[in-house]
């Protein structure tokens, strides 16, 4: 961001600019002001990814272990597989035992930013010492910070804006399902049990240091997000979003890139003018959407409901999708929950860049279309997102004629009134 701000195009914004076809100034501009980020660790070599105003929509995959499953092998898998459908970028979000040896190996495994949430660390050190989440101090969580940013972590999402004031009233609020965020809950209970303010908000200044000297992005975490559609948009939430864009302004300062993190479960009508509210209240900073959820009954098929809700908030100003898994809610996903949740949000993604008009995203869609209209069977595949599953399908017909499909037959309309028009 310094870089950025003192007119010099780093070799990761040029190769931003590269990738996204796009005035490598503009990149420029975007990073000096705050409204691109490109996570990158300054002691990790791996591709430069920028997310912000402008730039294609981007798809993080969320992996990890939990305390009860702990397969190394498995996420690896994931998180190769993640990459290979389109995912940006990738986050560990282990809690298992064995958590500082999955970071290490999925770090090493994929060439994306890597993203954590340090306070996991914090909490299973703590456990592993045989005192209780709410017994860690400060320094046990600046510590898990600093040992990640040594690691070579990219961006990290810190729950800075849960105030002992907003927990406060948070008791106070009619939420139906609380606190739904892991890291949110850590450090809510830990506010009421000590009767001390966040150490994250207490000590932020000492944060952005850490930032600046690692280069690491702070995604800003929304610890108070909808856990239900009834809790959308509530004042908790609201609340939360105001404080984060005060820290959003100081790490902008700072020289520090940060992006903000949102709901959530958010209702269809709703998820615009949430859009609209972030990228007021937190100076243009890039935002990153889990989803959003659009309604609560699907479970098994949140990829859906999360793709359809992602659709809209990145064609309203989101620049960041987390996936959403079939998985959600449930369980640990599997392989082909991982697959399937990537799509879905490389669906919403480019549903999303084709509304903003980003001439990288209809350079595509044309091509589809020439394909199609061409009975380029291998082009349409190969310009798929996932190009095994229509090879699939049309393979199983076994049609002697290349120019109609098992649908229409002999009575496409392609084929009829191809040459005509």
């Amino acid at each position: 961001m310094t870089e950025a701000r003192n007119g010099n195009i780093t070799p990761e914004i040029q190769a931003v600019a590269d990738y996204e076809r796009i005035d490598v100034n503009k990149v420029l501009r975007g990073v000096a002001n705050g409204a691109i980020v490109i996570p990158k660790n300054v002691g990790r070599d791996t591709n430069a990814c920028g997310i912000g105003q402008g730039l294609t929509t981007k798809i993080n995959a969320n992996i990890g272990s939990s305390s009860k499953i702990e397969d190394i092998d498995l996420e690896l898998k994931k998180a190769k597989l993640a990459v290979d459908f389109g995912a940006d970028a990738v986050m560990d979000l282990s809690t298992g035992p064995k958590l500082l040896e999955f970071r290490e190996k999925i770090m090493g495994a994929v060439d994306v930013p890597i993203g954590t949430v340090p306070i996991y660390e914090a909490g299973v050190v703590t456990l592993n010492k045989g005192r209780e989440i709410i017994d860690m101090d400060a320094d046990d969580i600046f510590k898990s910070i600093e040992h990640q940013a040594k690691d070579g972590v990219d961006f990290m999402t810190l729950h800075c804006g849960i105030t002992r004031d907003l927990v406060e009233k948070l008791q106070k609020a009619n939420r139906i399902m609380g606190i739904v965020s892991r890291g949110g809950t850590f450090l809510a209970s830990w506010i009421l049990h000590n009767e001390m303010e966040n150490p994250l908000y207490e000590n932020y200044d000492y944060l952005l240091e850490l930032a600046v000297e690692y280069d690491i992005s702070l995604s800003l975490g929304d610890g108070l997000r909808p856990g239900c559609l009834s809790d959308a948009t509530d004042t908790p939430q609201v609340q939360e979003l105001v404080t984060l864009g005060t820290l959003v302004k100081r790490a902008q300062q700072a020289g520090v890139q940060s992006m903000v993190e949102g709901p959530g479960h958010v209702p269809l009508n709703q998820v615009r003018a949430n859009m609209e509210i972030q990228k007021t209240l937190c100076h243009g900073a890039p935002f990153y959407v889990l989803g959003p959820i659009v309604t609560d009954l699907a479970p098994g098929y949140d990829h859906i409901t999360g793709a359809i809700g992602g659709a809209i908030a990145a064609s309203s100003g989101a620049d960041f999708l987390c996936y959403v898994t079939p998985a959600e809610h449930l369980s640990l996903p599997s392989l082909e929950d991982v697959k399937e949740g990537v799509i879905a949000s490389k669906i919403a993604a480019q549903a999303a860049d084709v509304a903003l008009g980003l001439d990288i995203a209809w350079e595509k869609e044309r091509a589809m279309s020439k394909a199609r209209k061409n009975f380029d069977w291998e082009g349409q595949f190969n310009l798929a997102f996932d190009g095994v599953k229509p090879r699939h399908y049309r393979n199983k017909c076994k049609l002697d004629d290349d120019e109609m499909c098992a649908m229409c037959g002999e009575y496409c309309a392609v084929k009829i009134a191809k040459g005509d028009f």
